[in-house]
């Protein structure tokens, strides 16, 4: 999955929910918006997804102050209900998201090419936060 000048960086949670829900909640924008952030003072106003082979996303991620906010966004590679999606960002970057049944729970991993601005610690725990809330949320909801 890596291109031959990045590292490829993996985050994982265990989802105490069935893998149907979690899909559900990790793709309708209406529940994007109420997961996606990696901490209490960032949120996302809006939220675009068409989860097919050739279909765009687009998320806006913003300071809850307005104090900066930029758009995530990419095309899907590959989709497979219940099991994987693949997608390339804008910058070319590419990620794979794993859906595993584990009885009534769902693990997610998630692997994507880090960037070359950031440490790849910070990416990874940035990362990680957004997969920590996603869990909060699925749980909650479910």
């Amino acid at each position: 999955m890596s291109t031959s000048n990045s590292v490829t960086v993996t985050v994982e949670a265990l989802v105490h929910a069935p893998v149907e829900s979690v899909w559900e909640f990790w793709s309708e924008p209406k529940h994007i918006k109420q997961w996606n952030s990696a901490s209490d003072d960032w949120h996302t106003p809006h939220a675009e997804n068409d989860l097919r082979v050739g279909g765009k996303f687009s998320s806006r991620m913003e300071a809850k102050d307005g104090s900066f906010g930029f758009d995530f966004g990419g095309e899907y590679d590959e989709v497979n209900l219940h099991e994987t999606i693949a997608y390339t960002m804008g910058d070319g970057r590419r990620v794979k998201v794993s859906f595993i049944r584990e009885g009534s729970d769902t693990k997610i991993v998630e692997s994507f090419d880090a960037e070359t601005t950031n440490p790849v610690e910070m990416q990874q725990a940035g990362w990680q936060a957004i997969l920590n809330s996603f869990k909060a949320y699925a749980e909650k909801a479910q």
